[in-house]
């Protein structure tokens, strides 16, 4: 990946007010953050709210604090932005106990109503859409076939990108023994992926 697309590069660019780069972000890290999205959801939270309101939650979160997020390493933007939909899905579920929002609460994106707000992050045509979420469909419907112990290492270890040490401590298993898992669970989904593609 060049210098222009690194995670790096573009959170730098953001805070000296690219906006731009905020975009590639939201492109580069939608579809993994959507992914822990859907399994930190509750069904019953599933039934109310769609995975792309609570991801418009987030990355409207993580533009509105990028100048407090210190870049680490490679997977320190995934993780700070999954702590952040933990934070949303909290706040969503506690809206959904409580009874709908108001509508001027939800009008927080730039708008005829709102015109000083921040842009949708979200600006791709109704076929992409569409397109993008078909694909969401499949991907979620392999994980979901799988043993609920693989679809964890996997989306830990593929969406979450947490290291098998990590995975380790996390789950309170042997490094060796989540390793040995990951392996089976990637290999069992990639049967999966070519049985049905």
């Amino acid at each position: 990946m060049d210098g222009q697309t690194s995670t790096y590069e573009l959170v730098e660019r953001f805070k000296k007010g690219d906006t731009g780069a905020f975009s590639l972000v939201f492109q580069k890290y939608q579809r993994r953050l959507a992914v822990l999205v859907h399994y930190k959801m509750s069904a019953e939270l599933h039934g109310k709210i769609e995975v792309d309101d609570i991801l418009q939650e987030v990355f409207l979160a993580a533009a509105q604090d990028m100048k407090h997020f210190t870049y680490q390493s490679p997977g320190s933007l995934l993780a700070w932005l999954s702590r952040i939909a933990d934070h949303v899905i909290v706040d969503a579920a506690r809206y959904q106990n409580r009874g709908k929002r108001r509508a001027e609460e939800m009008l927080r994106f730039r708008s005829e109503s709102n015109p000083t707000g921040p842009e949708p992050v979200d600006s791709e045509t109704p076929s992409r859409l569409f397109a993008r979420e078909e694909t969401m469909q499949i991907l979620l419907k392999r994980l979901d076939a799988l043993p609920a112990e693989y679809r964890e290492m996997i989306v830990l270890a593929k969406f979450e990108g947490l290291t098998t040490k990590e995975i380790s401590e996390r789950v309170g298993k042997p490094r060796e023994s989540v390793a040995l898992l990951l392996h089976r669970a990637l290999r069992r989904f990639r049967e999966l992926e070519a049985t049905s593609g």
